[in-house]
């Protein structure tokens, strides 16, 4: 199934370049010519949010494929309704049109995505009920439900979409300059791509070190949202019980570990060590008058 979601995602964005350069030829007149700058430039935004947009517009369905979600339609136990229930009364009390609400099996986690605030889909998995209670899944569902709030998955998207940009833009932008030139100062079309490659490997490191850390922090801002959708309580145990297990026992897929609750803690974490986030619950909730 990843093969398949891999492959669809490739065609959707090749098939999204060729036909936004059509597009800006036939209709607009704008040649897209990359041996000059603006048409470089040009090319680089196209490339750089074909994929971070088409990531977005399809992310609830790469979500329920990629994890198996099953989108609770009507309720057949006691906990998909107080799920259905909780979730409605949070985004009633975030001020959002109700999410879709799905359940998956996996890993102790939650994570919400969707195109917009209005559209979105909010999912947790079954082994939370196993080691949480009620109060403290609420906090989770808060925390995702200030993701939505924030609008973090289109913020998220715009971000990568500019550094995608920026890595395609400055390596071939490079690679026309240190490519060796031929009698009409053309650069070779081999040596140029492999210096291209090369630089977008290690311009693409740099880029995914400013995504992490952005992501990092609308955590920290989606944790304090918790704090205010439904009390610090619920979210600041449900993260310390999370913290006693394993990284690798709680990560979500890679294609969703960056919207989950917790993730793998390293050079690139998504999100911040569960330590500093229940400190920083501890000071969200003393400024709002909570004590924990």
């Amino acid at each position: 199934m990843g093969i398949v979601l891999f492959l669809i995602m490739n065609l959707a964005v090749m098939a999204s370049i060729y036909l936004t350069i059509f597009v800006l030829e036939a209709f607009f007149g704008v040649r897209v010519n990359q041996n000059t700058i603006s048409g470089l430039l040009i090319l680089s935004f196209i490339v750089g949010f074909s994929g971070a947009l088409i990531s977005l517009f399809m992310s609830k369905w790469m979500a329920k494929m990629s994890m198996g979600v099953r989108v609770i339609e009507t309720p057949s136990n006691e906990n998909e309704r107080w799920l259905v229930a909780t979730v409605e009364k949070l985004a009633k009390e975030a001020g959002l049109s109700m999410p879709e609400v799905g359940i998956f099996d996996g890993p102790p986690n939650a994570f919400a995505t969707g195109w917009n605030r209005n559209d979105s889909l909010v999912a947790v998995s079954m082994a939370l009920f196993d080691m949480m209670d009620k109060k403290e899944i609420e906090g989770v569902l808060a925390h995702e439900m200030s993701h939505v709030k924030n609008g973090d998955m289109i913020t998220m998207t715009l971000l990568q979409g500019v550094l995608n940009t920026f890595v395609f833009f400055i390596s071939r932008l490079l690679a026309n300059i240190l490519a060796p030139k031929d009698e009409e100062g053309n650069p070779s079309p081999i040596y140029y791509m492999m210096i291209s490659f090369a630089l977008e490997i290690f311009l693409t490191i740099f880029a995914t070190m400013i995504a992490m850390w952005f992501s990092r922090y609308r955590e920290y801002r989606a944790d304090a949202g918790a704090v205010k959708l439904s009390g610090p309580e619920g979210i600041y145990y449900a993260l310390a019980k999370l913290g006693q297990i394993p990284k690798e026992q709680v990560a979500l897929s890679s294609e969703m570990k960056a919207f989950g609750i917790v993730g793998f803690l390293d050079l690139f974490a998504s999100h911040p060590p569960i330590e500093k986030r229940l400190e920083n619950i501890k000071n969200v909730a003393k400024e709002l008058g909570y004590q924990i």
